[in-house]
């Protein structure tokens, strides 16, 4: 009863006419941003956080999570048309969808993947549902040292098992704690690391970095990929039916998929991609026909896509319960929060009812949205995919720059944001992932925020980290998941000398 309660408090401030409005927006914006290979939800995310300023907090957390979902929903679409994954998430998707495009299919890939996005985010949101109060429960137990462990968890989960080498993940991580120190230090009110420059003191502004990071680095870097021709192919509602032995063959597979999705999602580090490509590996193992996968089985498409929209909610998890994001995405979540003046952790359950319900139930509205946006208007997504990318990304990257001049009405930001947008492309050829530097930036402050508290409370005492059972438990987690991916990291490298050799020995003889 008292999660009905909830959920009707919830209810009650997502039908109000702005919030419905705001979803829309975000929903429709994120199936855009989907569309377009190589652009995420992160740049639509980053594009969109200055304008939250003047929005009002559950609005605008609304707007974005919309986005964000959105984007996984519209991701698919130039996987099968264009063999060019949306997201990272709907790279797997192109394995089966593109082929079924090629044998006439298109439509039918299209809707089916609707369909299963819609079944893996409304069992997503369910899991949401269910086991956020349980999660709060333990959270509540959390003090300043718990919280620190926890951070130092995620932050390890999210560059070791992340894909990449775990050495440049950490690097990353750390790359990120350092930028977020720049700035005046909350205790003491002492500038650190602002080099003389006045605007420096604030610290670096979250907006130009994760535009830098992920929106004119991305740009730069998809305009070196070279694009297929135009679609040709013209999707009718007709061209888009399934047949009975579709639907038959695509029931347990979206069902497995969204379970696979809803644990994945919830854990620090993995989230929707990882989560697609486990739920692939899992048909493809148990299906009585594995040599189908590759060539349009249609499980192929909705196993993952279901997969990839039910870890989307779940991220959702222990963001707002816990205050820990679990991927880049929601380390801006996190940021927006933070912006609004609202905390995430175990209270906010309690502290902002409205808000946290609110949002719940706008995923329910939301994912109806997606259904009837993405059906109807399959044809004009199609037509979107042909317009010339020197004209698309030149009005993005102004858009960009709007967005980060507004938020301090700064020129200094721009120079900030472009100097930051090199860099992140010059990581991406060095193969540096932009994620864990995001993550650290973020939670850099809340870290040594807790750090600070902990050693305050212990008068200094470094063991309380250990004497705490939870706080224990954690580190000693983290320690083994940092072992055992160097440990994996060594052992692949000792593989790759060996085969090296032994082709070499070959070649001699």
């Amino acid at each position: 009863m008292e999660t009905l309660d909830s959920l009707y408090i919830g209810l009650q401030a997502a039908l109000q006419p702005n919030i419905l409005l705001y979803c829309f927006f975000g929903v429709f914006l994120g199936t855009f941003i989907g569309v377009l290979p190589g652009i995420g939800p992160l740049a639509a995310i980053s594009l969109l956080l200055p304008i939250t300023y003047h929005i009002e907090p559950t609005a605008a957390i609304v707007m974005l999570a919309g986005v964000y979902y959105g984007a996984e929903y519209g991701g698919s679409t130039a996987s099968i048309l264009l063999n060019l994954p949306g997201t990272a998430a709907n790279a797997v998707t192109c394995l089966d969808g593109h082929p079924m495009a090629k044998q006439g299919r298109a439509g039918v890939a299209l809707f089916m993947t609707t369909i299963a996005s819609l079944v893996g985010g409304m069992i997503g949101v369910f899991a949401l549902i269910l086991f956020s109060p349980s999660i709060v429960e333990i959270g509540l137990k959390f003090g300043p040292a718990e919280y620190f462990a926890l951070m130092i968890l995620g932050l390890i989960s999210a560059s070791t098992l992340a894909s990449g080498s775990p050495a440049k993940g950490m690097a990353m991580v750390v790359f990120g704690l350092l930028l977020g120190t720049i700035g005046t230090d909350i205790n003491s009110g002492v500038p650190r690391f602002d080099f003389g420059i006045a605007e420096m003191m604030d610290g670096i502004s979250l907006v130009g970095l994760a535009m830098g990071l992920f929106g004119i680095s991305e740009i730069i870097n998809s305009i070196t990929i070279k694009r297929d021709g135009k679609i040709t192919e013209k999707i009718t509602m007709r061209s888009m039916m399934p047949t009975k032995k579709d639907v038959q063959d695509s029931i347990k597979p979206m069902l497995r998929g969204s379970g696979i999705g809803g644990f994945f999602g919830a854990l620090p580090g993995t989230g929707a991609a990882i989560a697609s490509f486990i739920s692939y590996a899992v048909e493809k193992k148990i299906a009585k026909d594995p040599t189908r996968f590759g060539k349009g089985a249609i499980e192929g498409i909705t196993a993952p896509e279901s997969a990839n929209n039910a870890a989307a909610q779940t991220a959702f998890i222990p963001t707002l319960t816990l205050g820990i994001p679990g991927s880049a995405t929601m380390a801006i979540m996190l940021g927006a929060l933070i912006i609004h003046g609202i905390q995430p952790g175990p209270m906010l359950m309690s502290e902002q009812p409205t808000l946290f319900w609110g949002l719940i139930v706008s995923f329910f509205i939301g994912n109806i949205f997606l259904v009837i946006l993405n059906i109807p208007l399959i044809g004009m997504w199609v037509s979107l995919l042909n317009i010339p990318y020197r004209i698309l990304y030149p009005a993005i990257l102004v858009f960009i720059m709007m967005g980060v001049y507004s938020v301090h009405n700064s020129s200094f930001d721009l120079y900030v944001v472009a100097i930051i947008g090199i860099i992140g492309y010059g990581m991406s050829l060095l193969r540096f992932e932009a994620a864990p530097l995001l993550l650290g930036f973020i939670l850099g402050p809340l870290m040594e925020e807790n750090l600070r508290r902990a050693l305050l409370l212990s008068r200094g005492d470094m063991a309380t980290f250990i004497d705490r059972p939870i706080s224990m438990w954690l580190l000693i987690i983290s320690g083994l998941i940092l072992a055992w991916s160097f440990f994996g990291s060594f052992r692949s490298h000792l593989r790759k000398k060996t085969l090296a050799k032994e082709q070499a020995a070959a070649g001699n003889a």
